[in-house]
Order: C-alpha cells, then structure tokens, then sequence
C-alpha cells in the first residue's frame, strides 16, 4: 500500500526531549559496541529470503557455546569507530510490545513448568520491562495482549511480540535446548523493513545477554504467527522466543531487566535505522 505513518505531533522543545535523544544514543552506541564484540567472536548473519533473517554462530562457535549465568555489558569504550545513527527525533514514534500469551483464554499459559512457572508470566515481566524502557527513551509504546482488540489492523513503527520456549530440558540435544530466535512473517508485505528489524533484534540481543541464536527450532508458530495477520501490512513485526524455560530459566526469571534491555536495544537499532 505503501502509506507511511503520518504523527502528527507537535514537537516538544528541545530542552524536554534533550534527554530521550541522548538516553537513545546511548542504548544504539551500546548495541553497536555489543554487536562488534559479538562478530569478534565469530557469529555471521544469514539471510533468508521472504523477509526472515536468521543469525547464525559459526561452526566452532555451536559446538561451545552455553547460557551466561550473568552476563555483563560490554563496556560503550569498546564501541566501533563507525558513526552511530542519529535516534528518530520525533516523539511520535509508536512501538507495540506483545506479551505472548497475557490475558487470552485463561487455559493458554503458554509453556509450563514442572513446578507451576508458565510462560505467560515470564513474557509479561519482560514485556512490561520493555514497554518501561521505551517510554523513559521519549517513545510511544503499548503493551498489548495476545489477542488484544487494538491489534486489528494495528499500525506503528514496530510491532514486537514476546514469547519463551519449552521448559524440557531435552538433554543430550545438538545444540542444547538453549538460546533464543526471531523470525518475522512468511510472506511479508515491507520484507526489508522486516528483514533489518529481524537481524536488529537477533544482533543486539544475542549481544547483551550472550545466548546463541537457536535457529533450528523455529517454528510454523513463528512464522505464520496470527498476530502478523492481524496488523496492518505495513507494520513492521517480529516474534522473538527469548529464551528456553527449561535451561535458561536463570536468566529469563532472575534478570528480566537485561533480557529486556537486549530487546530495547534491538528496538530503537531498527528505529534509528528508518
């Protein structure tokens, strides 16, 4: 259709979005300083056709790598020469966070645990965290529901749905049952805008939390997922599984605050990008 979406929002003075911008400059010079350690370690990014984009660590790298317990920043002095991109400066900017499996049938938790933890929960600490941390950057972002009515014919500059994998552990599994993928939809209608929103998202948060992107299990879910034909066709959108309950679960339960500052860090790469 190739609309673009009109803000129209008065900006505020400079003094009161002074500190969005830089807080956003910050969080890009990170991701990019991220980014850059992680190619140093030998990832590579592949691109597959229709809009999804999967980032692969090399051979040596899959047969080593395991979950970081805790994970620590990579520090900005270790950021690349290259410029970094200006934040988009208007506060129009809308984001939708999808928290994967909130408020639908009370049934569908999502994955559960052995000992009652759902993945419902797991997304919905996330995702409130990520919608938090968007808005304290100067962005618009709504917190929306699996099958939120706001979804119908939803348009933004991003749309990002949270979810988490299974709880089994499948021991013995090449690669282990640990780790984290993106995808977006099939048969995109803005491939490019979702194909950099994709690898922005891998990149960054395969960055800042240290997982591995587990490419083989993603599944017909993701990529027909309902909400990308819910949306309207040129809202940019990605699933991402942010991580295994099972093997991760550390991680996911103990330090929501990082996992979502890799998935707002991925957010506002894109964003800057546009």
């Amino acid at each position: 259709m190739g609309h673009q979406i009109q803000h129209g929002v008065q900006y505020p003075g400079t003094e009161s979005r002074a500190i969005p911008i830089a807080s956003r400059l910050v969080v890009i010079t990170a991701c990019l300083a991220a980014i850059a350690s992680l190619f140093y370690g030998g990832w590579e990014t592949k691109v597959r056709s229709r809009g999804v984009v999967i980032a692969t660590p090399s051979p040596a790298l899959h047969a080593t790598a395991l979950p970081v317990p805790s994970p620590t920043p990579v520090p900005l002095s270790s950021a690349p020469s290259t410029p970094v991109p200006t934040p988009h400066p208007d506060p129009g900017v809308r984001i939708g966070i999808v928290a994967g499996h909130w408020a639908s049938d009370a049934s569908d938790t999502g994955a559960v645990c052995p000992d009652g933890l759902t993945e419902v929960e797991v997304n919905f600490e996330i995702a409130r965290r990520v919608v938090k941390k968007l808005e304290e950057l100067g962005y618009q972002a709504d917190l929306l529901e699996e099958y939120d009515a706001r979804l119908e014919e939803y348009r933004a500059d991003a749309l990002v749905s949270i979810h988490a994998d299974s709880c089994e552990t499948f021991p013995g599994a090449t690669p282990p049952a640990s780790g984290f993928k993106v995808a977006s939809v099939v048969d995109s209608m803005v491939p490019e805008a979702e194909a950099r929103l994709v690898a922005c998202l891998s990149q960054c948060y395969a960055a800042r939390t240290g997982m591995y992107f587990h490419a083989n299990s993603i599944t017909y879910d993701m990529l027909y997922y309902h909400n990308f034909y819910e949306i309207h066709d040129q809202t940019p959108a990605a699933i991402i599984e942010v991580g295994f309950l099972g093997n991760d679960r550390a991680l996911l339960t103990e330090q929501p605050d990082l996992v979502a500052q890799g998935i707002v860090e991925g957010i506002v790469c894109f964003i800057a990008g546009q």
